[in-house]
């Protein structure tokens, strides 16, 4: 019996989309997969999803850092503002659809919990979400010092809700190879393509860890 389900946020729950017009790139004169290259790094990456970059205005300057070019500290302002609207306005303008799903699984004494990779800016707005209030815990990445897929954070979603490995559903998109570290942990998992399609090669290859496939957040009650 299932008495837990964990979701990823990140294009599972939430899409944290670039507006039209003033977004990091543009600030900057980039193109948005210039800006994501240099974002995105993986070594600045990890830095602060572990919680090793513990500032807002740090994210920036070591983004920025990584630039083949100099940037002022207006554009700096301007960019962190940029950014942290995205993430704020994704956290706040969530489908009714999403919501509606999550009441009703609380209303069946489900607990909910969130298992994030996630910097100070991504989780900024966490208490502002209407998702928040349907959930009874969420760990972030940078706020325990642990990343998917270490199995550690999964134990740690699972120690908070006293529940056990048997009596959980892990959903996300896949990214981070997190089914995998789900499985590892003892979770059923579930990926997800509610909020964004995979091409047929990543498709093929996060299925290899997953249990159950969804493309509607209604299949969920298949489940439970």
């Amino acid at each position: 019996m299932i008495k837990a389900i964990f979701f990823d946020l990140f294009f599972t729950l939430i899409t944290p989309a670039y507006e039209k017009s003033n977004n990091e790139f543009d600030l900057l004169d980039l193109s948005v997969n210039q800006w994501e290259r240099y974002a995105e790094d993986d070594i600045l990456y990890r830095e602060r999803a572990l919680g090793m970059v513990k500032t807002e205005t740090e994210i920036i300057d070591k983004i920025i850092s990584n630039l083949p070019f100099e940037a002022n500290d207006i554009q700096k302002r301007k960019v962190l503002n940029a950014r942290e609207n995205r993430m704020k306005n994704a956290l706040q303008s969530v489908s009714e659809e999403i919501l509606d799903v999550l009441q009703k699984l609380k209303a069946m004494d489900i607990k909910l919990g969130l298992i994030s990779n996630a910097d100070v800016i991504d989780c900024k707005y966490w208490n502002q979400s209407p998702l928040c209030q349907y959930f009874n815990d969420a760990v972030f990445s940078c706020r325990v010092g642990l990343l998917k897929p270490d199995r550690q954070i999964y134990e740690l979603a699972m120690q908070r809700l006293n529940v056990a490995p048997r009596q959980c559903l892990f959903i996300g998109d896949g990214g981070s190879n997190e089914l995998c570290g789900a499985k590892s942990a003892g979770m059923k998992t579930v990926f997800s393509e509610m909020l964004e399609t995979k091409t047929h090669e990543q498709r093929k290859n996060i299925l290899k860890n997953a249990d159950y496939h969804v493309s509607h957040i209604k299949e969920l009650f298949y489940f439970v």
